[in-house]
């Protein structure tokens, strides 16, 4: 059992890309030789050491060996950055995540490979979830078996993609730390009340070094432009396909809306109970966009959920 907040290793994967390829860092927890994975990828903006405390807990608590993966997507934390911004999309981060597990199969130490895998996904990871859950053709080393889908959908609300328009790359430099998160806090209100040490640890992993002494975020301003070249017609037709995608996943799946969420309305919500893999719903008071997953109860749902027979 881990007792410090530590993760096992900083380990990379290699991933092809229109140009050539860059290297997604990930972290991972736990035995790295256990058949049983749980893949923990983070929303827009963020990177994979979002998810240490759930990640310890899912380790120290889980009566079979098991190894959590928590990436950091391509353009942000320790992952190289795309040089054409026009690859900061679904259809990438999904294809690195096959990569990625792709390597994590071939390195398992009994050469059984990975004979569980669990996802857990808030906002865009939950969207690069969904893809790789609703295509039954692609190469994943083991059906997708659980699917936790953290305050995310296949319809999201155009005003919380105008909302995301306005601050995603639009970033400089801060003096130190505390004025980083700070400002972070800010712009993330809907995470709910995260108390004060958690949320500077969680801030430690957002910044990276600038000039002289300063410090700046760290992702790609890039991911952006994506984003800001949205328009209504093209979301349209992305929330048609992922329903399409969403109707065919087989994985047992948790739907977690923040009450207050600006980008999962509680019909869709609702509807995604009715259709598909039926999601067990579950509604957080006090949080919208996105519960961070680092409160005892939140990590006591979702390992309730993942950690079941």
């Amino acid at each position: 059992m881990h007792n410090s907040l530590t993760p096992a290793s900083l380990e990379f994967a290699t991933c092809p890309h229109a140009e050539g390829q860059h290297r997604m860092a990930y972290w991972r927890w736990g035995d790295a030789r256990a058949s049983r994975v749980v893949v923990c990828v983070h929303g827009l903006t963020r990177q994979g050491r979002d998810f240490d405390r759930l990640a310890q807990a899912l380790v120290s608590r889980s009566a079979q060996p098991l190894q959590v993966i928590c990436p950091d997507v391509v353009g942000r934390g320790r992952s190289e950055w795309l040089g054409d911004p026009a690859g900061y999309q679904l259809p990438q981060y999904a294809g690195d995540m096959l990569a990625l597990l792709a390597q994590v199969h071939a390195q398992q130490g009994d050469g059984t490979g990975l004979q569980s895998l669990d996802w857990v996904g808030t906002s865009m990871g939950g969207l690069i979830g969904m893809v790789l859950a609703g295509q039954p053709g692609l190469p994943l080393p083991a059906p997708m078996r659980r699917l936790v889908l953290n305050d995310v959908g296949p319809a999201i609300t155009w005003a919380s993609v105008q909302r995301m328009q306005q601050y995603v790359g639009q970033y400089g430099q801060f003096r130190d730390l505390a004025q980083a998160a700070a400002a972070m806090r800010e712009i993330s209100q809907g995470f709910g009340p995260v108390p004060e040490d958690v949320w500077l640890d969680m801030s430690s992993h957002m910044i990276r070094p600038a000039t002289e002494g300063a410090v700046t975020l760290h992702y790609d301003p890039a991911i952006g432009q994506p984003l800001r070249a949205l328009t209504p017609e093209a979301a349209a037709a992305g929330e048609a396909a992922l329903w399409g995608l969403y109707d065919q996943i087989k994985a047992q799946t948790l739907l977690i809306r923040g009450a207050d969420s600006d980008l999962l309305t509680a019909e869709t919500a609702t509807a995604m109970t009715q259709r598909g893999p039926r999601a067990d719903l579950q509604t957080w008071a006090g949080i919208g966009h996105a519960p961070t997953l680092t409160a005892p109860d939140q990590i006591d749902a979702v390992a309730k959920f993942l950690l079941a027979d």
